[in-house]
């Protein structure tokens, strides 16, 4: 069997960020600009793991060799310290092993809460998987120090990317097993254990992704038992050549008991399907990153998912994208055909007869009413077609029958949803997505509108992968992390729209023009009778009608002398010019910039040169003026001649001043 490719976070070092031009985030604020609070001490790397507490009000961070836990409030604040260090001999047989230094560590990277409030931490141990629990008294956090083996419950690789899930105090993981990272299994812990079969056509190279956990029974009118779903890429079987990688959704359920004798102590609901996300062209299939599980106030579970298509982080048309799927339209399709393999290796729809129930099935109450009550009970027929069909003919496809949001030559690591509600009592979902280099989009998709990117934040200091987000939705704090630095960011910062115009404009629905104060204020919380907000339109006819504070600046240029006329506005925004009240079109006399207009006068371009960003909200046009230039051209005998009066009176002025220094010099010495 050969090694599964592992996923590999890369640095993306394009100066505009790649970003297509029909998505380019509306505002772009730089690391230096960031209202952010970072934890960074001497010592501290590896980041593994994080997790927030909301109970304890901390935030668990687990690193090389440790475990930290930061206030939630305020991160800068360290509450506590465990150390969890390999011993010499571990180490030195690590790299017996052909490991170097560095890896034979104890990188902890898994957190997760039990019943009673503990911990169970689980880190690579230089190679040797370990876990242990912890335990958090008066706030400090410390590790009952009862080591028990942690194999399938953590990668033996520090690197290796890997999916776990608490549920209750069952445990469910997919992660390699050996030395050599090669054998992936997914598997659940604890009173019931269960794993995935062993075989092509279950797992076929693949590379773990996300993990996630739904309660469908909430939504369920038959009883349905609750699902596990996982999230990963793997080379299609499928497929005529076995090298091309594809999403895959797979699905098992959580009162599974393996079956009696068939599939003894393995998964018999163990389905999977083709997950897509269109993006690119097919030579190029959208490999997916990150998963989050939403659940809105009707209890519609919704996953939001983030793709990209080239491994290659240096390439500039590489694509990512945000796709979202229904829990409904993945339950159709686990309940649709399957594939089958012939003795051609070829895959085809299966046409024959279906043991009854239906092959994967999760007990429901129309299988109780005739005695079916747990996997068990299955016949080895049905468990016979499930381990040879895991595989099912149709494809999840998104809700909106495309991606959300599209952007180019940048790649989309993580994502979490934040659920808004607006003035007028809307639900709004905003996307918080990281990237490889290092930024945060913030990104959110209106009714009848294509996804749009907000505003475009940078995380680090300097350019490293986005490697975790974690959102307290109540405070409105994000949480990320890279290799050797946790930082904490308020999302509904508003204080960067700096006007009426551009709160409104913005339609950010974390944000309101506050009308008593005069700014631009976070929703949540505030006195709703002073706020307006228009997520729809953008309309700023709400806004107080405005003036522009700065005079024009008057520039004199020199008739065929190129000058440069500098415009910044805060936003991305496309820009135009005005002369007077013209638009100003590019030509030889007109270069026009994305940072200002390049000029070469003549005498008929004297005039008030107006630099304007344009918005275009449902067709509406709005622009906003920037800056103003008032110009007079002059020849280049009239501009010699002012210049020459200019250093003659200067050099006369010079000269009396310099006399009347001698004068008062002389003066003093004289009554002395």
């Amino acid at each position: 069997m050969k090694r599964p490719p592992v996923v590999l976070f890369y640095f993306l070092l394009i100066m505009n960020r790649g970003l297509a031009a029909n998505n380019k985030p509306r505002r772009t604020v730089s690391f230096p600009d960031m209202n952010l609070k970072q934890f960074k001490e001497s010592g501290f790397g590896g980041l593994s793991s994080l997790m927030i507490r909301h109970d304890i009000g901390q935030l668990v961070v687990g690193a090389r060799g440790k475990v930290l836990t930061l206030a939630l409030d305020d991160i800068t604040k360290k509450t506590s310290e465990a150390k969890w260090t390999v011993s010499s001999a571990d180490k030195v047989l690590c790299q017996m092993k052909g490991k170097d230094t560095q890896e034979c560590d104890n990188f902890i990277r898994t957190l997760h809460t039990t019943e009673d409030g503990k911990m169970l931490v689980c880190g690579t141990n230089a190679f040797s998987p370990a876990c242990d629990y912890m335990t958090f008294t008066n706030g400090k956090a410390s590790l009952d120090g009862k080591k028990q083996m942690g194999r399938g419950k953590v990668p033996f690789d520090p690197y290796q990317r890997f999916a776990s899930l608490m549920d209750g105090n069952t445990l469910y993981s997919a992660v390699s097993s050996n030395f050599l990272g090669t054998e992936l299994v997914f598997q659940r812990h604890g009173l019931n254990p269960l794993k995935a079969e062993m075989k092509r056509s279950w797992f076929n190279e693949p590379s773990i992704t996300a993990m996630s956990l739904v309660e469908a029974s909430r939504n369920s009118e038959d009883g349905e038992d609750d699902n596990i779903f996982l999230f990963f890429t793997e080379n299609a079987v499928e497929e005529c050549h076995d090298n091309i990688q594809v999403s895959r959704i797979a699905r098992v359920c959580k009162s599974d008991l393996g079956g009696k004798r068939t599939l003894q102590r393995k998964w018999t609901s163990f389905l999977k399907a083709r997950l897509d996300c269109p993006l690119g062209d097919a030579a190029s299939p959208s490999l997916i990153q990150d998963v989050f599980l939403l659940r809105d106030q009707n209890r519609r579970s919704i996953f939001y998912a983030t793709f990209t298509t080239h491994l290659d982080s240096s390439d500039a048309c590489s694509q990512s994208a945000v796709c979202a799927y229904q829990l409904s339209d993945i339950s159709k399709v686990f309940s649709g055909r399957f594939l089958t393999e012939r003795d051609t290796r070829s895959w085809e729809t299966y046409t024959g007869e279906e043991p009854f129930p239906h092959p994967g099935s999760c007990i429901n109450d129309e299988l109780r009413a005739k005695g079916v009550m747990t996997s068990l009970d299955f016949s080895d027929k049905n468990l016979l077609f499930v381990k040879n069909h895991p595989l099912m003919e149709g494809v999840v496809t998104p809700m909106t029958g495309k991606p959300l949001l599209v952007c180019t030559g940048t790649r989309f690591s993580k994502i979490v949803v934040d659920q808004v509600t607006s003035l007028d009592g809307r639900s709004h979902q905003v996307m918080l997505i990281g990237t490889d280099s290092g930024w945060l989009q913030k990104a959110v998709m209106f009714d009848g509108e294509d996804g749009r990117i907000i505003e475009e934040l940078q995380l680090f200091q300097a350019p490293q992968p986005v490697s975790f987000l974690q959102l307290a939705s109540k405070t409105g704090q994000l949480y990320s992390g890279t290799n050797n630095v946790v930082v904490q960011v308020n999302v509904r910062d508003c204080s960067r729209y700096t006007s009426c115009d551009d709160c409104l404009l913005a339609r950010d629905p974390y944000c309101g023009w506050d009308k008593i104060r005069g700014q631009c204020s976070s929703v949540a919380g505030a006195f709703l009778e002073s706020m307006i907000q228009s997520l729809t339109d953008g309309d700023i006819r709400m806004c107080p009608i405005s003036k522009l504070k700065e005079k024009p600046a008057i520039i004199h240029l020199t008739i065929r002398i190129a000058q440069f006329l500098p415009c910044s506005p805060e936003t991305n925004l496309p820009i135009s010019w005005r002369l007077w009240d013209s638009i100003l079109l590019p030509g030889p006399q007109h270069i026009i910039l994305s940072q200002g207009l390049i000029i070469r006068p003549s005498y008929s371009d004297s005039g008030l040169y107006t630099c304007e960003t344009v918005e275009t909200v449902k067709t509406k046009v709005y622009r906003k003026t920037v800056v103003q230039y008032l110009v007079q051209v002059q020849d280049a005998n009239t501009a010699a001649r002012n210049l020459t009066v200019a250093v003659i009176t200067l050099a006369a002025f010079v000269g009396l001043l310099i006399c009347s220094l001698v004068i008062t010099h002389l003066k003093a010495k004289y009554k002395k």
